[in-house]
């Protein structure tokens, strides 16, 4: 189902879950802008028409049950899908075949593969003079956060001191990494790329300098890059 902002918006969405999201945020904005030409048509023709001076009581009647009935029939319409998405949100965090600890620090993170003993590394931005041809500036990091498509994985996620957030636009995702708290959450990944983010809380002084890069890779090759990383 198609809608008026569906073709705007400036992200690929790389994951079923966020395009669920992305057509929601879309399914909205098109809601919206036709309740705000609907009530702009009426309060022209209130102010412009002959008519609205009248004062008989059952016109004001029927105006008011109308006014009842189409708020709640709006906010049925955005109630279902949001629903639906909550519902479709909590079968992912059923279960996971692989579990990531994330840790943001002043200024980088650090992973641990907590199923894999031994597997933990720290992740900094690349400098300028480190950076290969076609990798993205402010962006590319040193180590990349690597995990296989088509897995269920749980992110958990915390901070060793101020507040962070692990953020994946492309990916619709965004959680806060909190001293002393474990946030978590599921996801799983249909597509092999390179995925980038950056941390979306203000940090301190080079908070624009932890960028998050996810590679998803095919299974076989996601198993020789762990005993590559643990030799």
């Amino acid at each position: 189902m198609n809608n008026f902002f569906q073709g705007y918006n400036l992200l690929f969405q790389h994951s079923l879950f966020a395009s669920y999201m992305d057509w929601f945020h879309a399914f909205n904005c098109s809601l919206l802008l036709g309740v705000l030409v609907f009530v702009t048509l009426l309060f022209g023709y209130l102010i412009f028409s002959t008519f609205y001076f009248k004062s008989k009581k059952i016109e004001y009647q029927f105006g008011e049950l109308l006014c009842s009935i189409f708020p709640t029939i709006i906010l049925l319409m955005q109630m279902v899908p949001s629903l639906s998405l909550l519902y479709y949100y909590g079968l992912m965090n059923l279960d996971s075949n692989l579990t990531v600890k994330v840790t943001g620090h002043q200024w980088y993170w650090s992973y641990e593969y907590s199923d894999i003993p031994g597997l933990e590394f720290d992740s900094y931005m690349k400098s300028l003079d480190q950076l290969n041809l076609g990798e993205p500036r402010l962006l590319e990091v040193d180590n990349r956060c690597v995990i296989p498509c088509d897995t269920n994985i749980r992110f958990c996620i915390t901070s060793a001191d101020v507040i962070h957030a692990w953020a994946l636009n492309s990916l619709s995702v965004k959680l806060d990494a909190m001293s002393g708290i474990l946030s978590t959450f599921s996801y799983s990944f249909p597509m092999v790329g390179v995925f980038y983010g950056q941390c979306s809380e203000i940090c301190g002084a080079n908070h624009s300098f932890m960028p998050i890069a996810l590679e998803v890779t095919l299974l076989d090759n996601f198993k020789s890059w762990c005993f590559g990383t643990m030799e």
